[in-house]
């Protein structure tokens, strides 16, 4: 789904979000996520890379796009098929809006676990322990901890 800037511009102060409505959706809907991939390139030869993602049916993408204009950061684009996703992956929008957003406005369920995890992550980042070996493998370890249930089920299902 491909909207014109006046569409998009429209839809996003179409919706008043308050904070716990935020809160409460994300805990339905949303995902703190890091990957750590190889990448001959990088200092130590990996890349780390956080994400904060909330992803919906595109019916629903007015809700996205009032998210990125509450945040001020991130961007909305396709997903998979008919899903469309507000992604913000930039550290500096992650350590300076979302993590002090989600400081302040706890959430409410086990994502909250999940987002305190994903803090440490991009608080070591902030602090270039992502440019050593042992940094690598801290963030590594903390990763592997987040989102288990989801890979359990994953698991179980497969």
């Amino acid at each position: 789904m491909r909207l014109k800037s006046s569409e998009t511009k429209r839809l996003e102060f179409d919706m008043d979000l308050e904070a716990q409505w935020i809160v409460g959706f994300v805990d339905g809907e949303g995902c703190f996520h890091v990957s750590v991939n190889r990448h001959k390139e990088m200092t130590q030869g990996y890349q780390v890379l956080p994400e904060f993602t909330v992803v919906q049916h595109e019916r629903d993408v007015q809700v996205l796009y009032a998210l990125k204009a509450y945040f001020g950061c991130g961007v909305v684009r396709k997903n998979h098929g008919d899903r469309m996703a507000y992604r913000v992956r930039g550290i500096e929008h992650l350590t300076e809006r979302i993590i002090p957003f989600f400081e302040k406005h706890k959430l409410k369920t086990k994502k909250g676990v999940e987002f305190q995890k994903f803090r440490k992550i991009l608080l070591k980042m902030k602090n270039g322990v992502h440019l050593t070996p042992e940094g690598i493998e801290e963030i590594r370890d903390l990763k592997n901890q987040m989102n288990r249930l989801q890979y359990q089920r994953e698991l179980v299902s497969n």
